[in-house]
C-alpha cells in the first residue's frame, strides 16, 4: 500500500491561479514534486517564494508541446521511479460564440484542454500500472458540466476532458489508478481578465454592429461580477484537490465550488427542458440578444 503522505508529484499549469496555489501547499511537504510552466512563466515561481529543492523541481512545459511532455515524464521517472499523481490543472480559455470560432482557433483550445491532458496520461500510466497505484486529477469546470454562451469551444474542450476521464475511469481501475475530475465554478480572481478573444469575437467588442456585440457585453459583465462575489478562491479549490488526491478512494467528479454543487443539483433534480429553460431565463441581458448593437 502506497503512503499517501509521500507521494511524486507532477503539476500543469503551476504559475498561477489554482496551479499556484497547488505549488504553495505542496512546498515543504514530504512530497515529491514538479511544478511545471510555459518558460515565459517560470519567474513567477521565485516571485512567490518558490525555489527547487531536493524534493522540488521547477520545470518548463507547454503542455501541447510533446517533446516537452516527454522530457519532463522521462526525468521524473529516471530521477524518482515514476509519477504517483498527475495533476492536469494547465488550461486556456477563449470567449467566442460559435459563429466566431475557426478551426484554427478551435484547435488550439481543444489541444491545451483535452488533447494535451490525455497525452500527458499516457505517459504516466504505464508506470502507475506496473506498480499498481496512481492517482489522475484532472482540472475540469462547470463549463464541463453545462455549456455557457460565448464560450463554446472552452465548454467543448471540458466536456471532451470529462468524457475521456470518466471512460478512463473505469479502464484502469483494476491497476488501483483512480482518476477524479475536479470542477470549480466561478472563483474570485482575476481569471476573467486572462480569458482569449478568437480574431472575430475580439472585433465584436465595444460598440461594434457585431449581431453578437450584446452576447458579449452582457455575458462579460455577468462573468465579472459572479467572480467578484464568488467565495470561492485558488486556495480553497487547491485544498480540494489535494484533499482528494489523499483519499484511498476518491470520486470520478468533484463539485469544487457551491455554484458547481447547484448546478450539479439542478442537472439532477430538474427535468432537462426545464433546466435548460430556466438557465435561458437567468441569462443578463436576453432581452436584448439579437436586437441592432450596441
Amino acid at each position: 500500500m502506497f503512503n499517501l503522505r509521500s507521494l511524486r508529484i507532477l503539476v500543469t499549469g503551476a504559475s498561477s491561479g489554482v496551479g499556484l496555489a497547488l505549488a504553495r501547499r505542496l512546498v515543504n511537504t514530504p512530497h515529491r514534486v514538479v511544478l511545471t510552466a510555459r518558460a515565459e512563466s517560470l519567474g513567477r515561481f521565485a516571485a512567490a517564494g518558490i525555489h527547487e529543492s531536493e524534493c522540488l523541481m521547477i520545470r518548463a512545459l507547454d503542455v501541447s508541446s510533446d517533446e516537452q511532455r516527454r522530457f519532463v515524464v522521462d526525468e521524473m521517472n529516471a530521477r524518482w521511479g515514476a509519477v504517483d499523481v498527475l495533476i492536469n490543472n494547465a488550461g486556456v480559455a477563449y470567449r467566442a460564440v460559435v459563429e466566431h470560432v475557426t478551426e484554427q482557433d478551435r484547435l488550439i483550445q481543444m489541444d491545451v484542454n483535452f488533447r494535451s491532458p490525455m497525452e500527458l496520461t499516457r505517459l504516466v500510466l504505464p508506470r502507475m500500472r506496473e506498480q499498481r497505484f496512481g492517482r489522475i486529477m484532472n482540472v475540469s469546470s462547470v463549463g464541463g458540466m453545462m455549456a455557457m454562451p460565448t464560450m463554446a469551444v472552452y465548454s467543448a474542450s471540458k466536456f471532451a476532458l470529462e468524457g475521456a476521464s470518466e471512460a478512463l475511469w473505469y479502464e484502469v481501475r483494476p491497476w488501483n489508478v483512480r482518476v477524479s475530475l475536479i470542477q470549480p465554478g466561478f472563483i474570485r480572481s482575476d481569471g476573467f481578465e486572462k480569458v482569449r478573444f478568437t480574431p472575430l469575437s475580439r472585433a465584436s467588442q465595444g460598440d461594434s454592429p457585431d449581431p453578437y456585440s450584446n452576447h458579449y457585453r452582457f455575458m462579460e459583465r455577468f462573468i465579472a461580477s459572479l467572480m467578484g462575489r464568488a467565495l470561492a478562491t485558488p486556495d480553497s479549490v487547491a485544498r480540494t484537490v489535494l484533499r482528494q488526491m489523499s483519499r484511498r478512494r476518491p470520486p470520478l467528479r468533484v463539485p469544487a465550488t457551491l455554484d458547481a454543487r447547484l448546478f450539479s443539483m439542478l442537472r439532477r433534480l430538474l427535468p432537462r427542458r426545464l433546466y435548460h429553460w430556466v438557465l435561458y431565463r437567468s441569462l443578463p441581458g436576453i432581452g436584448r440578444w439579437g436586437s441592432d448593437a450596441p
